[in-house]
Protein backbone atom coordinates (compact mmCIF):
# COMPACT_ATOMS: atom_id res chain seq x y z
CA UNK A 1 0.00 0.00 0.00
CA UNK A 2 2.70 2.38 -1.29
CA UNK A 3 0.57 5.00 -2.96
CA UNK A 4 -2.06 5.13 0.15
CA UNK A 5 0.84 5.57 2.47
CA UNK A 6 2.34 8.80 0.08
CA UNK A 7 -1.69 9.80 -0.30
CA UNK A 8 -1.18 9.81 3.86
CA UNK A 9 1.85 12.01 3.79
CA UNK A 10 0.39 14.46 0.74
CA UNK A 11 -3.00 14.78 3.01
CA UNK A 12 -0.84 15.44 6.10
CA UNK A 13 1.85 17.73 4.16
CA UNK A 14 -1.40 19.63 3.40
CA UNK A 15 -2.19 19.83 6.85
CA UNK A 16 1.31 21.24 7.71
CA UNK A 17 1.14 23.89 4.96
CA UNK A 18 -2.65 25.00 6.31
CA UNK A 19 -0.85 25.26 10.13
CA UNK A 20 2.11 26.84 8.33
CA UNK A 21 0.12 29.64 6.58
CA UNK A 22 -1.85 29.87 10.10
CA UNK A 23 1.31 29.95 12.27
CA UNK A 24 2.76 32.94 9.97
CA UNK A 25 -0.54 34.77 9.95
CA UNK A 26 -0.26 34.81 13.84
CA UNK A 27 2.77 36.95 13.52
CA UNK A 28 2.03 38.69 10.27
CA UNK A 29 -0.97 40.52 12.47
CA UNK A 30 0.97 40.50 15.66
CA UNK A 31 -2.24 38.04 17.40
CA UNK A 32 -0.53 36.70 20.85
CA UNK A 33 -1.26 32.59 21.46
CA UNK A 34 -4.07 31.89 22.58
CA UNK A 35 -5.97 34.77 20.88
CA UNK A 36 -8.35 33.52 18.18
CA UNK A 37 -9.67 37.19 17.46
CA UNK A 38 -8.14 39.42 14.37
CA UNK A 39 -8.13 40.92 11.55
CA UNK A 40 -10.23 38.84 8.69
CA UNK A 41 -7.45 37.98 7.36
CA UNK A 42 -5.62 36.08 10.17
CA UNK A 43 -9.25 34.32 10.66
CA UNK A 44 -9.49 33.19 7.62
CA UNK A 45 -5.68 31.60 8.12
CA UNK A 46 -7.18 30.32 11.22
CA UNK A 47 -10.22 28.83 9.94
CA UNK A 48 -8.80 26.73 6.80
CA UNK A 49 -6.29 25.18 9.30
CA UNK A 50 -9.03 24.32 11.86
CA UNK A 51 -11.37 23.03 8.91
CA UNK A 52 -8.62 21.39 7.66
CA UNK A 53 -8.10 19.14 10.51
CA UNK A 54 -11.93 18.66 11.46
CA UNK A 55 -11.51 17.15 7.59
CA UNK A 56 -8.73 14.67 8.13
CA UNK A 57 -10.49 11.84 10.15
CA UNK A 58 -13.08 11.86 7.35
CA UNK A 59 -10.41 10.75 5.03
CA UNK A 60 -7.61 9.41 6.40
CA UNK A 61 -9.60 6.53 7.89
CA UNK A 62 -11.82 5.84 4.14
CA UNK A 63 -8.30 6.24 2.80
CA UNK A 64 -6.93 3.47 4.43
CA UNK A 65 -9.96 1.22 4.73
CA UNK A 66 -10.45 1.72 1.15
CA UNK A 67 -6.95 0.67 0.44
CA UNK A 68 -7.27 -2.53 2.42
CA UNK A 69 -11.34 -3.85 0.51
CA UNK A 70 -10.26 -1.98 -3.06
CA UNK A 71 -7.02 -1.68 -3.68
CA UNK A 72 -4.14 0.76 -3.16
CA UNK A 73 -4.71 3.08 -6.44
CA UNK A 74 -8.11 3.86 -5.83
CA UNK A 75 -7.43 4.58 -2.16
CA UNK A 76 -4.52 7.14 -3.00
CA UNK A 77 -6.00 8.81 -5.82
CA UNK A 78 -9.62 9.30 -3.76
CA UNK A 79 -7.10 10.87 -0.80
CA UNK A 80 -4.57 13.03 -3.61
CA UNK A 81 -8.07 14.37 -5.01
CA UNK A 82 -8.84 15.10 -1.12
CA UNK A 83 -5.32 16.79 -1.04
CA UNK A 84 -5.93 19.27 -4.06
CA UNK A 85 -9.97 19.56 -3.15
CA UNK A 86 -8.30 21.08 0.24
CA UNK A 87 -5.19 23.10 -1.52
CA UNK A 88 -8.51 24.73 -3.58
CA UNK A 89 -10.72 25.22 -0.60
CA UNK A 90 -8.19 27.06 1.39
CA UNK A 91 -6.66 29.33 -1.67
CA UNK A 92 -10.28 30.21 -2.35
CA UNK A 93 -10.75 30.98 1.60
CA UNK A 94 -7.79 33.04 1.63
CA UNK A 95 -9.02 35.29 -1.09
CA UNK A 96 -12.38 35.14 -0.36
CA UNK A 97 -14.76 32.96 2.08
CA UNK A 98 -17.18 32.98 -0.76
CA UNK A 99 -14.34 31.14 -3.30
CA UNK A 100 -14.16 28.24 -0.79
CA UNK A 101 -16.96 26.22 -2.48
CA UNK A 102 -15.49 23.78 -5.15
CA UNK A 103 -12.60 23.42 -3.11
CA UNK A 104 -14.96 22.14 0.12
CA UNK A 105 -17.14 20.18 -2.79
CA UNK A 106 -13.98 18.32 -4.00
CA UNK A 107 -12.46 17.10 -0.70
CA UNK A 108 -16.00 15.89 0.42
CA UNK A 109 -16.45 14.40 -2.73
CA UNK A 110 -13.12 12.25 -2.41
CA UNK A 111 -14.39 11.49 0.89
CA UNK A 112 -17.39 9.95 -0.15
CA UNK A 113 -15.83 8.30 -3.08
CA UNK A 114 -13.45 6.83 -0.43
CA UNK A 115 -16.37 5.62 1.83
CA UNK A 116 -18.39 4.08 -1.28
CA UNK A 117 -15.07 2.34 -2.61
CA UNK A 118 -14.64 0.83 1.01
CA UNK A 119 -18.29 -0.36 0.99
CA UNK A 120 -18.03 -1.64 -2.53
CA UNK A 121 -14.92 -3.48 -1.59
CA UNK A 122 -16.49 -4.85 1.18
CA UNK A 123 -19.41 -6.64 -0.60
CA UNK A 124 -17.25 -7.78 -3.54
CA UNK A 125 -15.74 -9.96 -0.41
Amino acid sequence: MYLTAWATLAALGVYFWTGVNAGRARIRHGIPAPSMEGPEAFQRCQRVQANTLEQLPLVLVPLWLCAFFLGDAWAAAGGLLWGLGRVAYALGYYRDPARREIGFVTGMLASALLIGGTVWGLVLR
